[in-house]
């Protein structure tokens, strides 16, 4: 492939890691993004809705199911799926973090903690993208500690298992179809995980509102009140946190990817500014102190996405650690916090104005610094690995 179609962000050529039928496929999702979704983006933000009319045009796309073994279809390459996700988060965070939630978090905890009954029961449907699927494991009151502090609860009653409790912050979940819920067993005090269902009694949903992040992502605070279930919605093997975090280890190293796109969408639209803002009788883009800002953000870019192909080249020979995972994702984005302030620097006061699209990689880039592991969590992740002696409270 020439390297005219790289994205200029990709200094290294990273791209070129890629097979030619993968290239061939990334550019084809490149050019939908770019003609369906992009001219949609920053309405849906400033509005704080989802479009749903984009659904079906995701599933005709072929964007869900490639990290997974399915049908007589053998899964994409960890680095295609990786670059897939930074294509994504480069138009818009917010459908990105839509995808990974549902493609991700939901998908991937049923397919990794399901039985084949259960795969067979909610995973075409997903993969059609007929059923949407939300991750429920945060709470009002936890967050980092959620592991040792869950409150939700569960209790075998029968054929069924009853719920109570609340989660927050819980993607898609206002229109979700199908929701991965995480309780604690009362039997045995072990995290047990779960499918809701919408429509179950027991169960509401309610939009948490003036979001300035990822506000196209339908985030709900979820309650769920003498919720019954059928005991055949019980994950077969999602009975501790250790299985939560089977799930966590693989869609944190997708966080980090879309870390990396939030950092190129900001880079391009900064360096398409720098060259056609003029002062001073020229385009800025020949200041030295413009240019100064370009190359610490091409350097950020750079070292990010080197960080995440060496994370997808990890997973694809199951060598990846907890720790590696957790180091790519606070990383990233932490240094994707210093690239959106950058880019919005070089735009001025234009930069806080939703058409010039970097006020909303600006924004966003604080939930994903955040979600999925505070960057302080990961890093007493690292700081274990490096000493041997846990931090943890």
């Amino acid at each position: 492939m020439t390297t005219d179609l790289l994205l200029p962000a990709d200094f290294f050529a990273f791209q070129s890691l890629l097979s030619d039928e993968e290239q061939k496929e990334l550019l084809a999702l490149r050019e939908f993004l770019e003609s369906e979704v992009k001219p949609r983006v920053n309405a849906a933000w400033a509005a704080a809705e989802f479009p749903m009319d984009l659904i079906p045009a995701f599933a005709d796309a072929d964007i869900v199911g490639r990290s997974y073994d399915w049908e007589g279809r053998p899964r994409a390459s960890r680095l295609f799926t990786g670059f897939q996700a930074m294509e994504l988060s480069r138009v818009d965070p917010s459908i990105a973090t839509f995808l990974g939630v549902h493609n991700g978090l939901a998908m991937g905890s049923i397919m990794i903690l399901g039985s084949e009954e259960q795969r067979q029961r909610w995973i075409p449907s997903m993969m059609a993208m007929q059923t949407i699927g939300a991750f429920a494991l945060t709470e009002p009151e936890g967050g980092s500690d959620v592991a040792r502090g869950m409150r939700t609860t569960a209790r075998r009653e029968g054929d069924e298992w009853v719920l109570d409790g609340a989660k927050r912050w819980i993607g898609n979940g206002t229109f979700a179809d199908v929701v991965v819920v995480f309780a604690r067993d009362v039997a045995d005090d072990q995290v047990k995980t779960f499918v809701v269902e919408k429509g179950t009694p027991g169960f509401a949903a309610s939009k948490i509102e003036d979001k300035f992040a990822l506000r196209t992502v339908q985030n709900a605070d979820l309650t769920f009140t003498g919720c019954r279930i059928p005991a055949a919605n019980k994950l077969a093997d999602g009975n501790t946190f250790k299985d939560v975090n089977k799930v966590l280890k693989v869609t944190r190293g997708g966080v980090a990817w879309s870390g990396v796109g939030c950092q190129v969408g900001a880079y391009e639209a900064a360096v398409a500014y720098a060259k056609s803002r003029e002062q001073f009788g020229r385009p800025i883009g020949g200041f030295q102190l413009i240019q100064d800002l370009l190359a610490k953000m091409l350097g950020n870019v750079t070292a990010s996405l080197g960080m995440t192909v060496r994370i997808s080249q990890l997973q694809e020979v199951d060598a990846l650690g907890d720790d590696q995972a957790a180091l790519a994702k606070s990383y990233v984005t932490s240094r994707g916090r210093e690239t959106v302030a950058m880019a919005r620097e070089l735009f001025g006061g234009n930069g806080i104005v939703l058409e010039n699209d970097v006020v909303r990689y600006f924004n966003d880039a604080e939930a994903l610094y955040s979600y999925e592991g505070t960057r302080e969590m990961n890093t007493l992740i690292v700081g274990r690995s490096i000493t041997g002696m846990s931090a943890f409270v």
